[in-house]
């Protein structure tokens, strides 16, 4: 949810961000005309209050004909209370509905346009010389590791199950990245996975991407597709003592996507699948410290993906390719032999205070007065890595060669093949 005050005196600015996005200006147009109109049906309330509550001081003071004129004043102005206040009520609901649709203030410098207009940012590491790369599900489906067949045969397309070597590996990496971010003073975090309607639409996950959530009716409850949203929610309606400094979470926790529209991508394997096991980090600071913030979570996934050896590429995504939440978001994407290009493995958003707003999450700055605080996420360890690991660090035999700092929570240094 967007600063209504910042809208008011700077409308071009959100005007401008719609650009970027490719997306309509017609919705901060909307939003500022909700806006006056609400602060219009208020100002028109607490006239005709204030009248209404000046008169009644004065009718027991008053005689005869003037008492009368006054109680008839009364029973009129009761009438207008009601109507005024019912048209307040209708004012602030339209203006709810307007700031739910106008999407994040883009922060200054991200590139503008769509998927395609991402900027590089960095290259890192070197892309490994396999003739004839294997990709993950035949590398899986050798060391037992991947059983895809299984999966749909107990749940469906996109579903699968990790065995063996696989689930050991994936609890490795997950465990991996815990650790990491315990050392840099994370609270580790088990959320819970099903979460309220205000939740989810508290972090902005009901509006573009609303389609991919899953949804159980009788129970009015979501599924999460990411930790992002309990922990967003977590401190809903509170009032925090930062210090000046982030309080940063890190969960994990079993994530699910519909995956709608993606029908026909990433059939093969477990690149694009329905249920996943993801740690991610989540941080409430101080405005003033966002964007300082989100470079140091960008430098965790950094960190993380150096001790899995991965070869990998930093991008800047493009404004019409963010969420709504997002102000500015940094993708990881580990490079693929199988499909000789790059494919996303971890993210990072900074979403300044707009998912805050909705949550009502505020913290007492130096001089003791309530703020909104900002908040970022970033995914640190998920099980998409997998994907990488098996692909980058294949040999020819079809065996596997560990990270060294995943040998010590695996209690080996190469997986080989069960058949």
């Amino acid at each position: 949810m967007i600063d209504l005050r910042l809208l008011r005196e700077d409308p071009d600015l959100f005007r401008a961000s719609q650009r970027a996005r490719g997306e309509s200006e017609s919705s901060v147009d909307r939003l500022i005309g909700a806006d006056e109109a609400r602060r219009s049906a208020l100002t028109r309330f607490e006239a005709v209050r204030s009248e209404q509550k000046t008169l009644g001081k004065q009718v027991p003071r008053s005689q005869g004909e003037e008492k009368a004129a006054l109680l008839e004043r009364t029973k009129e102005l009761a009438a207008e209370v009601k109507t005024t206040e019912a048209a307040v009520a209708e004012a602030e609901e339209e203006l709810r509905l307007a700031q739910l649709a106008v999407p994040n203030l883009v922060e200054s410098g991200a590139p503008a346009g769509g998927e395609d207009d991402y900027v590089v940012l960095k290259e890192i590491g070197a892309i490994p010389d396999i003739p004839e790369p294997r990709d993950h599900l035949a590398l899986g489906e050798m060391l037992g590791a991947i059983d895809m067949e299984r999966g749909a045969k107990v749940s469906g397309a996109r579903f699968y199950y990790l065995t063996g070597i696989g689930a050991l590996l994936e609890n490795a990496v997950l465990q991996l990245g815990i650790q990491q971010a315990v050392e840099y003073g994370f609270t580790p975090m088990v959320p819970p996975v099903l979460v309220k309607p205000e939740s989810m639409e508290g972090t902005g996950f009901l509006g573009a991407h609303a389609s991919e959530v899953y949804y159980l009716q009788n129970d009015d409850l979501f599924l999460v597709g990411t930790s992002e949203v309990p922990l967003a929610a977590y401190h809903k309606d509170e009032i925090l003592n930062l210090d000046g400094q982030p309080r940063r979470y890190l969960a994990w926790s079993t994530c699910f996507r519909r995956e709608a529209g993606s029908y026909g991508k990433d059939t093969r394997g477990i690149i694009r699948v329905h249920q996943f096991n993801k740690a991610e980090m989540f941080s409430y600071c101080p405005p003033d410290l966002a964007h300082e913030e989100h470079l140091r979570l960008l430098g965790f996934e950094e960190e993380f993906l150096a001790k899995l050896e991965l070869p990998y590429r930093v991008i800047d995504t493009a404004a019409g390719d963010l969420g709504s939440s997002a102000a500015r978001k940094y993708d990881c994407e580990a490079w693929l032999p199988s499909q000789q290009r790059y494919r996303e493995v971890t993210s990072t958003s900074n979403c300044t205070t707009f998912q805050a707003r909705r949550l009502n999450v505020r913290y007492r700055d130096a001089e003791g007065k309530t703020q909104t605080v900002s908040t970022l996420n970033g995914t640190l360890a998920t099980t998409r890595m997998l994907v990488a690991i098996l692909e980058n660090h294949q040999q020819p035999d079809g065996s596997v060669r560990v990270p060294k700092a995943l040998q010590p929570l695996l209690g080996r240094d190469l997986l080989e093949p069960v058949a």
